[in-house]
């Protein structure tokens, strides 16, 4: 007989005001604790300086990660000028100085160039896999790290203030991917003056907000305690934006067990709300229960909705 896999069945969301100080993975760690669940994950990696918005997922809820970290994120950040750092943000070495200091009106002119879709090298330290290894444990053991740039999307940036002549604050909304800190190492270049981020705080990632996520230590509180459940939050959470449907008893039978269910006039009308013909197919379909247990997330083909992740509650 197989050993019996550590902890509860616990499914749903978690969302923690992460401190500084920190790893995510130690974050996860602790919450796995806190409910004594089985499995856990998260929505996109804090470096250990920065704070805010960290959503953290257990059991069931681990299938929905990647509609959390694909959603778009806010950050308010702190960009220190005149000084480059080898990991782009306080916790490096310094590669470079520079007396230069930018006005205002300088920073605001460059802004333009470095929103919209932009090509953007991810820090040399970074979760970035090169060849199988991650680029910040090549870049520790001393090697040169050579990462390729890539598109990714940056909505707004707003020049938020500016405390002194060394340091500028701003918000940014942007997509999966985007690394603050090589948008300040980018920016600080472009003025001529170097720069890497001092602080770092993430507010937003798609519909986890800074205002409703709960500091760690009030969470640790809870440990293994009925209350920390008030806290969890349902695993749909993270599929806002989906297009949502309510199954039957037989269809949600049949979805469970991985078998496609027929399309019926009225889930046609439903799911072909705002969309044309063209748009149907392959369109993702969130399907659960009428007591909003969740099913499966289903794509459209054919005339069927075709489930490729089945939630288990086993």
């Amino acid at each position: 007989m197989g050993r019996r896999k550590k902890g509860n069945p616990v499914h749903g969301w978690v969302i923690v005001d992460k401190p500084i100080g920190i790893t995510s993975t130690q974050v996860v760690a602790k919450v796995r604790r806190i409910f004594d669940a089985k499995k856990a994950g998260h929505a996109g990696t804090l470096d250990p300086m920065a704070t805010g918005v960290l959503a953290v997922a257990l059991g069931e809820a681990t299938k929905t990660v990647p509609y959390a970290m694909d959603a778009e994120k806010t950050y308010i950040f702190t960009a220190r000028w005149g000084e480059g750092r080898d990991t782009d943000d306080a916790e490096g070495a310094v590669t470079g100085t520079s007396d230069q200091r930018p006005t205002r009106a300088e920073i605001e002119a460059v802004i333009p160039q470095f929103q919209g879709l932009i090509s953007q090298t991810p820090p040399a330290y970074s979760a970035v896999k090169v060849d199988g290894e991650r680029a910040y444990d090549i870049a520790r053991d001393g090697e040169v790290v050579e990462l390729e740039a890539r598109n990714v999307f940056v909505r707004q940036v707003r020049l938020i203030e500016i405390p002194d002549p060394d340091h500028a604050v701003f918000e940014m909304h942007c997509g999966k991917g985007t690394y603050v800190r090589a948008w300040v190492r980018d920016v600080g270049q472009a003025l001529g003056c170097l720069g890497h981020v001092s602080a770092l705080r993430r507010t937003r990632v798609g519909s986890f907000r800074v205002e409703d996520a709960t500091a760690l230590d009030s969470l640790e509180g809870f440990m293994h305690s009925p209350a920390a459940f008030e806290h969890l939050r349902p695993i749909s959470t993270a599929l806002n934006g989906i297009l949502a449907l309510a199954v039957t008893g037989p269809d949600a039978v049949r979805l469970k067990s991985g078998n496609p269910i027929l399309i019926r006039p009225a889930m046609f009308a439903r799911i072909s709300e705002g969309h044309s013909g063209d748009d149907l197919q392959g369109l993702t379909v969130y399907c659960s229960t009428g007591e909003d247990e969740p099913v499966a997330l289903t794509t459209f083909e054919a005339g069927e909705l075709r489930p490729f992740r089945v939630f288990n509650f086993g």
